[in-house]
């Protein structure tokens, strides 16, 4: 898993787009993301998850890309999609599923 600063331009090709209505909406799903990674180790082990799971955040945007072109990342949506649903209510987002998009 890239995060922040080690992020180089890449392209997700396959994946979920999820807008949050509010940056501290955002942060919470941020914090949300990472326990879905966790439970995807549990699902994967660490050296899959790490080889084969990615995201991009745009905070102006209030926007997290879940990458799905493996099966982890299909993991890691569902698990994701799930959590933050229960922790911050269906209402506060809403979740696209991309065929292409170009993350920098």
């Amino acid at each position: 898993m890239r995060t922040g600063s080690e992020r180089k331009k890449h392209m997700i090709v396959q994946g979920y787009r999820y807008k949050f209505l509010s940056r501290a909406a955002l942060v919470e799903a941020e914090k949300t993301l990472l326990l879905a990674f966790l439970a995807a180790e549990g699902l994967h082990g660490e050296s899959r998850v790490r080889m084969d799971a990615d995201y991009a955040t745009d905070q102006t945007l209030f926007t997290i890309v879940v990458d799905t072109s493996t099966v982890v990342g299909e993991d890691i949506a569902g698990i994701f999609t799930t959590f933050v649903s229960k922790e911050l209510g269906q209402n506060k987002f809403l979740v696209h599923r991309l065929d292409k998009v170009v993350q920098s």
